[in-house]
């Protein structure tokens, strides 16, 4: 079903609608938090889904005031747009090391380069949409494959000790399933409707991954600080993480300076621990600079000592 007398189907509509709605809502927790890298990651995923489905959904379509060479060149950009991200979030967002040559090099070497050569400057000059798109596709349908095996065994070497995250790895080979099958899904110029299903169903899986994750790193952490400072933990024997915070509080820390102070201790730079707090590095400092002063210490080492000395026992 045709949606406002263009070419795209009802379908991809919903999807289009859907994710601009989630990327807005998105966008406002990576303002309130800019130095969540993962987030960051999974945004620019997400707006590439966006165009992917607006322009996907409206192009080709000889009814429209835009060239018809213009139309593909977008409609199928968009869709490499997409194929060039995908290893590089995978790379980012799972810290999956072993993909850096397809996160840098593969994706500029076998998907920019054919879509560039063939769908842009071949198309432009020839005007013949299917011999561009069949030379175009070569190089990325293998690639798809090589990069396919890179990413399956990058996640099973991830997951490999860790028998409590078997689903999660399986719905993560799932979700990658559908990027492999795109050089085949353009090449045989699937209709809309199946392309649009397939791709934003894999989608679905990769943000129900995300937004687990990021469930989980919340509860681990607000588990860990909560057992530091509950009164049942404080009420036992002295433990050295009792101490420690007792000794922040000695020193009349804030809890944002105890949360700082807790990962001093455990030797993480000021950038990592902006990372983990969602702060900037800036505010980082000057939260030690405010440590530093009440615990009247210069460096890290004299704080560490004075935060994990028992001051009734010296």
């Amino acid at each position: 079903m045709k949606v406002f007398h263009t070419d795209m189907e009802l379908i991809t509509l919903i999807f289009l609608i859907s994710e601009t709605i989630m990327f807005l809502y998105q966008l406002l927790f990576y303002l309130q938090k800019p130095n969540d890298k993962k987030l960051k990651y999974y945004l620019i995923f997400l707006f590439l889904f966006v165009i992917y489905n607006l322009f996907g959904g409206l192009y080709p379509d000889p009814n429209q005031n835009v060239p018809i060479v213009l139309q593909n060149i977008l409609a199928y950009g968009s869709g490499f747009g997409l194929a060039c991200y995908f290893p590089y979030y995978f790379y980012k967002a799972y810290d999956l090391k072993s993909l850096k040559f397809h996160a840098h090099y593969g994706v500029v070497l076998f998907l920019i380069a054919p879509f560039l050569l063939f769908l842009v400057v071949e198309y432009s000059i020839y005007k013949n949409i299917d011999v561009a798109l069949g030379h175009a596709l070569v190089l990325p349908f293998i690639y798809a494959i090589i990069a396919m095996i890179a990413i399956f065994r990058a996640i099973r070497f991830k997951y490999k000790d860790d028998d409590t995250n078997k689903t999660e790895m399986l719905l993560t080979f799932v979700s990658i399933l559908p990027w492999i099958s795109m050089p085949l899904l353009s090449y045989l110029k699937v209709e809309q409707t199946s392309e649009v299903l397939i791709m934003n169903g894999g989608f679905l899986i990769t943000s129900i991954l995300f937004f687990w994750q990021q469930v989980k790193e919340s509860r681990e952490n607000n588990k860990h600080l909560s057992h530091l400072l509950s009164p049942e933990n404080q009420a036992q024997q002295k433990a050295p993480e009792i101490i420690f915070i007792q000794n922040c509080e000695y020193y009349k820390l804030t809890k944002r300076e105890i949360d700082v102070a807790i990962l001093i201790s455990k030797g993480l730079k000021y950038k990592d621990i902006a990372d983990k707090l969602f702060i900037s590095e800036r505010t980082v400092t000057k939260h030690v600079q405010n440590i530093f002063l009440k615990a009247s210490v210069t460096n890290r080492y004299e704080l560490s000592k004075a935060l994990e000395a028992d001051k009734k026992n010296p």
